[in-house]
């Protein structure tokens, strides 16, 4: 069997051909998150044959994530794997002849132009405006495209952005959305066709790129809502110029500089905060949960360590690099007092 038989269907398909599936196959992807988004983004480019693909992502899987999160399911739970993790091997089934990296780590300004090397193509499959804003940063550093997608409720939108060419992220919201400001997962909930519907999307221009058809892709944000069945497509073609942009007309790079961006990240949806350290130091996992022996219930394995207090009804996770999730509040200073407490300054 030859190594584009897999493939035949998708060849036959007028707008990719022999041609632009040999490219895919040459192609490198970072996908940025491996949660609702990034799971069909991850899938369907192992699917389609994109012969690289970097998942990175931050967290661990939860029972709440297997209402959308297609590569997850109950065992991964089990098994206290980091979504990136749990991703790659299901990925690795599906198709063994291309490259799986997952990477579990926290998207910061200290790594994304690392973990970005060599890169063709970034996709976001993140849920949050901080990372959507950095990753932009280093598209427009590296010149490296991207495609932003997001959704909550039945609502989606999505944009493809060629750095320094067409309009970015910040031409179209200067800042970051004031908290309170917009629906969450929390607030509004999210549908799963939502997400697919989106990330299939983003994963049709990304296969529009690597296949070398950029002229098929419109300099337009589409906006769509499944519940209601309306989709629309607002034109950036003259956005860049009206906007006199900061980032990609003035050269600023407030996020990737690391002068904007917080160390401190409420997770959506969750009871939870994510704490991280602007100097990351390696923790040891067996020395941690011999101090932390007759605190609470604590297990580990290579991905992560996990301390259950249930007289506090929290439950804390740490990650090899020092980063902790805690879980059981939702305020800030709370889980920094916590995570000092159990852990460490």
């Amino acid at each position: 069997m030859s190594s584009l038989e897999r493939y035949h269907r998708q060849i036959l398909f007028h707008g990719l051909g022999e041609e632009g599936q040999k490219r895919l196959l040459q192609s490198r992807v970072l996908i940025c998150g491996c949660g609702a988004l990034g799971t069909v983004l991850a899938e369907t480019l192992t699917r389609a044959g994109v012969g690289y693909l970097r998942v990175v992502d931050r967290d661990f899987v939860e029972l709440t994530n297997l209402q959308r999160q297609v590569l997850f399911d109950e065992q991964d739970i089990a098994d206290q794997l980091p979504k990136s993790v749990a991703a790659a091997r299901k990925l690795s089934r599906i198709n063994s002849s291309i490259t799986i990296e997952p990477i579990v780590t926290d998207i910061d300004h200290t790594n994304i132009l690392s973990l970005a090397e060599g890169a063709d193509l970034i996709l976001d499959g993140t849920d949050n405006f901080e990372t959507r804003f950095l990753i932009n940063d280093a598209s427009l550093e590296t010149g490296i495209p991207w495609v932003y997608g997001g959704c909550i409720g039945s609502h989606g939108q999505t944009m493809t952005i060629f750095p320094n060419e067409t309009a970015c992220l910040r031409c179209l919201m200067d800042s970051v959305p004031p908290a309170g400001s917009v629906d969450t997962c929390d607030t509004a909930g999210i549908l799963g066709p939502t997400v697919n519907i989106v990330a299939s999307l983003e994963a049709t221009s990304a296969i529009k790129i690597l296949a070398g058809r950029r002229d098929a892709i419109e300099p337009s944000l589409l906006i769509l809502d499944i519940w209601d069945g309306t989709f629309r497509k607002m034109s950036v073609a003259d956005l860049r110029e009206r906007a006199h942009c900061p980032a990609c007309v003035g050269g600023e790079r407030e996020w990737l500089s690391g002068t904007q961006g917080s160390q401190t990240t409420v997770l959506c949806g969750r009871n939870a905060v994510q704490i991280s350290s602007r100097q990351r130091q390696p923790v040891s996992f067996p020395e941690l949960a011999a101090r932390l022996n007759g605190v609470g219930d604590v297990k580990y394995n290579q991905f992560l360590l996990r301390l259950n207090v249930p007289a506090e009804e929290i439950e804390l996770t740490v990650f090899p690099d020092g980063r902790a999730i805690i879980r059981g509040t939702s305020d800030p200073a709370t889980a920094r007092g916590l995570y000092a407490r159990y852990i460490g300054n």
